[in-house]
């Protein structure tokens, strides 16, 4: 499995714990909030998608060679934040976070 993979099952995994608190489950409550209902019955075909749903939008914005670091964000440019997955060395997962 790539990083870019490992990354988004990290994502996954982080959903619904402490790890994701203010991370992954922040950006898809805040997004939930903040984006109109179309958006979602386009993307999702629902207005009231799940979580899960949702983590399957992630599209790859950005990847930063130097550091591991993967910004991932949802499709068509709708919004300035990324959850983003920091690997280190070794490469595992070293951090989820949510930045604009």
């Amino acid at each position: 499995m790539d990083n870019q993979a490992k990354a988004l099952a990290a994502i996954k995994e982080a959903s619904g714990t402490e790890l994701g608190e203010y991370s992954v489950d922040e950006f898809i409550s805040h997004h939930l909030e903040e984006l109109p209902a179309d958006y979602w019955k386009k993307h999702l075909g629902t207005t009231s998608p799940t979580t899960e749903s949702v983590i399957g939008l992630l599209v790859l914005r950005s990847k930063w060679d130097d550091s591991e670091v993967y910004d991932f964000t949802l499709p068509e440019e709708v919004t300035d934040y990324v959850v983003s997955v920091s690997f280190d060395d070794d490469g595992e997962i070293e951090d989820i976070t949510m930045e604009s």
